[in-house]
């Protein structure tokens, strides 16, 4: 079984494109289309209900765009509305979370650190699957004001130093062995982080799982589609200039008010 419509993410703004980055790596035959909310990133400052209704305006968007499953390319936005969005929608809805189970289980410090958003941190779910591991400290820090330079093009900045030392200065002194990044957007920082941290400390995001996940999905439910000639869209409803820096001019970017 084949289908070539498209798979649809969406993100509170530009992040999400490092987990279609993933899923586009290994399904480089699917049509894609990418929503980047930016006007009301970032979602994790924001409260549940909020999320959820941002959530539920992204998905029918994406639906009206034929789309035949979607990757909610945003942990703040998994963590608080994945439950909402596969209760209302019958298409395969797949989510990111933090990376928490294999830091926990391959730590050897049993000491972990999690940078993420205030909207991550406080949701259920997240607490949920921190307490499958009571054995493990985990070390949480909100990201404030990370998601924000980034989306401002600032991602590497004077100031997203400042901000990035003064976050995983105490995860160092506390001896933290694995850092998961919890937030689409931090990819991103990957280079910075590591011009902080020692060597020895891993860096874990989700991205990679997402995309097995959803080849996994899709062979099973909607068909993978064969589209030698794929499509590659992403939408914005905010300044187009940072999106296509961060996808290095490849792809068409289009601004459209959702």
């Amino acid at each position: 079984m084949h289908n070539n419509n498209p798979l649809g993410f969406f993100d509170s703004g530009i992040g999400g494109t490092s987990i279609w980055r993933e899923v586009h790596a290994l399904l480089p035959k699917e049509n894609t289309i990418f929503l980047a909310d930016s006007i009301n990133a970032p979602y994790g400052e924001k409260s549940k209900e909020e999320i959820v209704e941002l959530s539920i305006k992204n998905t029918n968007l994406l639906l009206k765009l034929n789309c035949k499953a979607i990757i909610v390319a945003c942990n703040t936005a998994t963590t608080n509305a994945i439950k909402e969005l596969r209760a209302k929608y019958n298409v395969p809805i797949i989510g990111i979370e933090p990376a928490i189970k294999p830091a926990a289980i391959n730590s050897e410090t049993n000491t972990i650190g999690i940078l993420a958003t205030k909207g991550t941190l406080n949701s259920e779910l997240f607490h949920k699957t921190t307490l499958n591991y009571p054995n493990t400290n985990i070390i949480e820090q909100i990201g404030h004001g990370l998601v924000r330079l980034i989306e401002d093009g600032k991602k590497d900045s004077p100031e997203m130093m400042n901000l990035l030392e003064s976050y995983l200065t105490p995860m160092i002194k506390a001896n933290i062995d694995y850092l998961v990044l919890g937030c689409s957007h931090y990819p991103y920082l990957i280079q910075n982080i590591k011009k902080i941290i020692p060597a020895t400390i891993k860096i874990i995001d989700s991205g990679e799982a997402v995309a097995i996940q959803t080849k996994k999905i899709l062979s099973n439910k909607t068909g993978l589609s064969q589209d030698l000639n794929s499509k590659q869209i992403f939408y914005t409803n905010s300044d187009p200039k940072v999106l296509r820096s961060i996808l290095n001019n490849e792809f068409t970017v289009i601004k459209k008010d959702f």
